[in-house]
């Protein structure tokens, strides 16, 4: 593990903070030139000094027991604006180019947490380890907010003045981190020499002559209804069924539920092989008639916190119990007494013994049978995939009203 001054995670979310530039390199040089990060072995940073650190260096942040390298983060940092599936293709490419190692694949609230904490807005998370002698973490999130700002990184185990030499005391980190930096007119401008901006005053004068609006009012008299609303509405989560056999799998999930035509999910019209969740959007005008809701669909709970409990809105079955053995309720009778279960079968097919026993908590669908046509023909029995879709959704929006879902809050339990 690199040394607190030297820490990967903190020089990274530095550099991005001051928008500096991450050279890889095939050499320690920290002067060497930039190549293609497959064939890279250094990482140069060139604040607040050019370092060099090797790639592979394991960083604090852990996933699996396992620190993860910083390669697989920077490459992370790099693809943070592209979807998962693009993603996942991009580094399966790179694993290919690259001699040694793979590139880590975080799970999807690994990489939430972590592109947050390296753009600044966040200063701790679950997954990132203290730095070394930070035993309380106090330390390590003083340094972290530094870093956000384009600061160095202070060491950690010492105590020192303000001259910056040695090593800082945590409770001087929290301080030093907690004051503001004055400066006369100039500064703040960003100049060194006296602009006259009188010419702004006659522009903004039709603004400052208006009265503020009622909720600007409401705001500055309540600075709490301002924090509530800037909090994000928290996205509901749909399980679906892992099994084989499952007529709704990952790769068709989103073009049955968004798009309201079903496709067996082995079909080439599917997508998003491979994925290990999806996003698909929905507007329930009981709940919010403006603003749709963005749903994540995942097959299982491996990487669930306790709290992501009280988000989920459906689980899809097949009628296995074996689907619930690591569910935070793997009784089914004790499942859908929280949470409605979802059948998708065949039309006209049989339910399963397990799905009748579990009764009106489990709803059943029932899609017609997927025909071979030719691209140019229409399947003419198709047009009922769109009412199931409906009746789903309907099931779907009754719930997360009855559980106290709204346009701003999730439920704090079920």
């Amino acid at each position: 593990m690199a040394t607190p001054d030297l820490d990967p995670l903190l020089l990274l979310r530095q550099s991005i903070a001051s928008n500096s530039q991450i050279i890889p390199t095939a050499s320690d040089d920290a002067a060497a030139p930039e190549v293609e990060l497959s064939k890279a072995t250094h990482l140069t940073f060139t604040t607040p000094s050019r370092i060099s650190l090797p790639i592979t260096t394991p960083t604090r942040f852990v996933a699996n027991d396992t620190p993860v390298d910083l390669r697989s983060i920077y490459f992370l940092w790099l693809k943070r604006e592209v979807p998962i599936p693009e993603y996942n293709a991009a580094v399966s490419q790179l694993d290919d180019e690259l001699v040694d190692g793979k590139v880590h694949k975080p799970a999807y609230f690994e990489r939430v947490e972590l592109i947050a904490w390296l753009e600044g807005s966040s200063e701790e998370s679950e997954y990132i380890k203290p730095l070394v002698g930070d035993k309380d973490g106090a330390a390590s999130n003083a340094a972290a907010a530094l870093a956000s700002k384009g600061a160095a990184a202070p060491a950690i185990g010492g105590t020192v003045g303000k001259s910056g030499k040695g090593s800082l005391d945590p409770r001087l980190a929290v301080i030093y981190n907690s004051e503001r930096k004055m400066g006369d007119r100039n500064s703040c401008l960003r100049g060194v020499k006296p602009t006259d901006f009188s010419h702004v005053r006659k522009l903004a004068a039709p603004f400052m002559s208006k009265k503020p609006s009622q909720s600007a009012t409401q705001a500055a008299a309540n600075p709490a209804l301002t924090h509530n609303q800037k909090q994000r509405r928290p996205d509901p989560i749909i399980l679906l069924s892992p099994s084989a056999s499952s007529l709704l799998r990952m790769t068709n999930a989103k073009f049955f539920l968004e798009g309201g035509k079903f496709v067996p999910a082995d079909s080439p019209l599917a997508s998003a092989e491979g994925s290990t969740m999806l996003h698909i959007n929905r507007t329930l005008p009981g709940i919010d008639p403006n603003r749709p809701f963005r749903f994540i669909l995942v097959e299982s709970p491996e990487r669930f916190k306790p709290e992501y409990w009280n988000r989920v809105v459906a689980v899809f079955t097949t009628g296995q119990a074996w689907q619930f053995k690591s569910y935070q309720w793997s009784n089914p009778n004790e499942l859908f007494k929280r949470i409605p279960g979802i059948y998708v079968g065949w039309r006209a097919d049989k339910l399963p013994e397990n799905v009748q026993a579990w009764g009106h908590r489990v709803t059943a669908v029932g899609v017609e049978r997927w025909k071979d046509v030719a691209p140019s023909s229409v399947d003419a029995s198709r047009w009922r995939d769109r009412e199931v879709v409906e009746q789903i959704w309907r099931v779907i929006e009754s719930n997360m009203r009855s559980k106290g879902w709204s346009r701003e809050r999730a439920p704090t339990s079920i």
